[in-house]
């Protein structure tokens, strides 16, 4: 019987490295820690919801705690003089004294900007969203998104399924557009996977998004990666 595995997971330790980087000692810091990082992730992602963000790293020490947001629109995260970033520190930072933690850590905040957003399926599947959300017919979205993703030269292949009530239909189904090769089963190969759920009328859409960038050896000093 065949398996389902997510393509990140897949990969940890041969081609992708861990989101959340740190060593806590014992079982009630390790507990603390994930509930901290799942907190503080989902609160970025619902607070920069439209600011195209990839994904956020986590990384501590002993006394500090390291928050980057890899993002294609930094600007906006970071806002006029630094100020939305001053901001959303400081939320952040009141997020963790609300944890109830044992030491609350310094905190210090990185905004990275992602330098090919159209190789990014995090930042993909946002476009596709946001194509959705404005009411645009699905089809249209998904074939735009398609052909500005294959037009990047490190794309080989890329595939848009989305789920739900799609067209004002009556029952909910699914549509998928492939174009190039995904090859999910081979490990060297490099594969980014993000889903996320558009808010439509009659309920959430799905949207599924996979992008290969070609195969990584094991001689390619920068192989591993977020």
């Amino acid at each position: 019987m065949t398996k389902i595995v997510h393509p990140y997971a897949h990969r940890i330790g041969i081609l992708r490295d861990w989101q959340s980087r740190w060593f806590a000692g014992n079982a009630k810091k390790n507990r603390e820690f994930i509930r901290t990082d799942a907190r503080v992730r989902e609160f970025l992602i619902k607070r920069l919801r439209g600011a195209y963000v990839s994904h956020v790293e986590i990384e501590r020490s002993q006394k500090d705690l390291r928050v980057q947001i890899h993002t294609a629109r930094p600007g906006m995260v970071i806002g006029r003089s630094g100020e939305g970033a001053t901001k959303l520190k400081k939320d952040i930072a009141s997020l963790l004294k609300k944890l109830g933690l044992v030491e609350v850590p310094a905190l210090h905040l990185d905004v990275i900007e992602v330098r090919s957003p159209e190789s990014n399926a995090a930042i993909v599947s946002a476009m596709v969203v946001e194509g959705l959300e404005k009411r645009l017919p699905f089809r249209r979205v998904m074939k735009q998104t398609i052909d500005k993703v294959m037009a990047n030269r490190d794309v080989q292949g890329v595939r848009i399924a989305i789920s739900g009530m799609l067209g004002s239909g009556s029952m909910s189904r699914v549509e998928e557009l492939k174009k190039g090769r995904i090859p999910l089963q081979t490990f060297r190969a490099d594969i980014d996977y993000a889903q996320i759920a558009a808010n439509m009328p009659l309920g959430k859409v799905g949207v599924k998004v996979w992008i290969y960038k070609g195969d990584v050896f094991a001689d390619d000093p920068t192989r591993l990666k977020v």
